[in-house]
């Protein structure tokens, strides 16, 4: 109820920013009514999807879209709020000294002229993150980057010195609206001829079929060495209603199915290894292990059981947090972890080498891209696909391709 109070009070007070600018800078009743119109559309059809009777047992494509033009609707709103507060700070003290004073010499048009070309500059501002986020709904979440990082490691075999992985993460496959985009990718993947293709989790939004329509084009995953995966906190199921505890744990195992005929071995708590030339790297998955409340299936003892201490060892587990917690201090040595999970929240501003940023940094302290500590790397993965907000802005869908080297970087 608190929430529902606070979100209630944002947008009136949004919208009170939101009209009075408008109102400075027109008098037409024309754009009032569709000002009204498409505010009343986007508010109402957010309610319809979520609480209307059409409601689903899940997330709809319905329920995405009607999250993204809310925001699309109210992140410009927000800018006008900072923009126009800022404004009534100096304005009302201002208004308040010529009331009581009576000063005359105070220009009667000085404050309307004011507000009018302040709500003018505040509603060019307000038009940059609006584009944005439409841009990231239409075109934006398939906008795919290929990602590449060379790694250096002392003790890397010498017979997988330039070995390459592909590592995707978060396809979430239930929120996909184009077959031929997500094909496109798909072929991207192939095009970049890794000995070894990882994918770290969260195939699906909540259940199995929501590959059906994907897994021929899934099934065109090719690599030398074979394709690997591991669980995601939403591959479990745990975030929708079944009508009983065996059909969730049937959908888990569907879930299993599939993957395995798309060609990938699945590593639940387990380890494989890559041979090469008498010479071995150490392949260990985990089951999703997450801090704030998510799963925490993963056992890290369990799944590297059977590798030595001394083996060369890349990680899969879907949550960096669990890097933080559990895998950095551990008496094994684990070289490198690929994880991904934050989707670098779908919004952010990225400058490649120079500057990177997403409020998803205040939850995450590893959240996209390359990370050591302690001669470890952990490469958080962007996400292939999308979750609630249809679109992504700034942080654009990640195929993550990955050098192994053997020796010390260059300075």
């Amino acid at each position: 109820m608190i929430r529902w109070i606070i979100f209630i009070l944002l947008i009136v007070i949004a919208d009170f920013y939101a009209f009075q600018s408008l109102r400075t800078i027109t008098k037409n009743n024309l754009w009032y009514m569709l000002y009204w119109a498409v505010t009343i559309a986007v508010i109402g059809n957010f309610v319809y999807q979520f609480y209307g009777f059409n409601r689903s047992d899940g997330f709809s494509h319905g329920n995405s879209y009607a999250i993204g033009l809310l925001i699309a609707m109210l992140v410009p709103k927000l800018v006008l709020i900072i923009a126009m507060f800022g404004e009534d700070i100096f304005r009302l003290p201002q208004a308040a000294y010529s009331y009581f004073t009576q000063n005359s010499n105070l220009d009667a048009d000085h404050f309307p002229a004011r507000r009018k070309f302040i709500s003018q500059i505040a509603l060019g501002l307000a038009a940059i993150p609006l584009v944005s986020v439409l841009y990231g709904i239409y075109k934006g979440k398939y906008n795919f980057k290929v990602l590449k990082y060379t790694l250096h490691f002392e003790d890397l075999p010498e017979a997988f010195d330039g070995y390459k992985l592909t590592q995707i993460s978060d396809v979430h496959s239930g929120s996909f609206d184009n077959i031929e985009k997500v094909d496109y990718a798909i072929n991207l993947i192939n095009e970049q001829q890794s000995d070894v293709i990882l994918f770290t989790g969260d195939m699906v939004n909540n259940k199995a079929t929501e590959m059906e329509l994907y897994m021929d084009i899934f099934k065109k995953l090719k690599a030398k060495d074979g394709l690997y995966s591991v669980l995601g906190n939403h591959d479990y199921g745990d975030y929708i209603n079944w009508s009983s505890k065996e059909a969730k744990q049937q959908n888990l195992e569907d879930l299993k199915t599939l993957q395995k005929d798309i060609g990938f071995d699945l590593l639940l708590n387990e380890n494989r290894f890559i041979e090469k030339n008498g010479e071995r790297i150490a392949l260990v998955g985990v089951e999703n292990w997450g801090i704030g409340g998510f799963k925490q299936a993963g056992d890290l003892k369990k799944a590297s059981s059977k590798v030595d201490k001394n083996d060369f060892k890349i990680l899969l587990s879907h949550d960096p947090s669990h890097w933080n917690e559990e895998v950095i201090n551990d008496e094994y040595h684990y070289h490198l972890t690929l994880s991904g999970h934050t989707h670098g929240m779908q919004f952010g501003i990225e400058i490649p080498g120079w500057f990177k940023w997403s409020p998803v940094k205040w939850r995450y302290k590893h959240w996209a891209g390359i990370y050591e500590e302690l001669g470890q790397y952990i490469n958080v993965n962007r996400g292939f696909g999308y979750l609630a907000f249809p679109g992504r802005v700034g942080i654009w869908p990640e195929i993550t391709v990955i050098e192994l080297k053997k020796g010390v970087k260059s300075v």
